[in-house]
């Protein structure tokens, strides 16, 4: 991790402007969602994890088959929700996703 990253156990209490690096434990399956703006794109939830902790990721559109479990993600300027009681990290519109760097 660089010295800007944060552990995936401190993820979780973060809202955005999030830099963190996991690997990949798992790839759920693709499902199709309607968008505010109209019309619909595919969305994969993903597990994220590091030595601190882990992390659902949600994958969006092309980035769903860019990604193998396994893989090393490193997010920079991420942000996380929270549904039914349970965090999410996502890349967001103006986040950056590298795999494998």
């Amino acid at each position: 991790m660089s010295e800007q990253d944060v552990p995936i156990s401190q993820v979780k209490n973060m809202r955005s402007g999030i830099n963190t690096k996991g690997v990949l434990k798992s790839k759920g399956e693709v499902r199709n969602v309607n968008m505010k703006s109209g019309g619909t794109i595919d969305v994969c939830d993903a597990m994220l994890s590091d030595d601190s902790g882990e992390i659902k990721f949600t994958l969006w559109g092309d980035d769903i088959a860019k990604v193998n479990e396994g893989d090393t993600i490193v997010i920079k300027n991420g942000y996380t929700t929270t549904f039914q009681n349970e965090v999410s990290l996502g890349k967001g519109k103006y986040g950056e996703m590298q795999i494998n760097p």
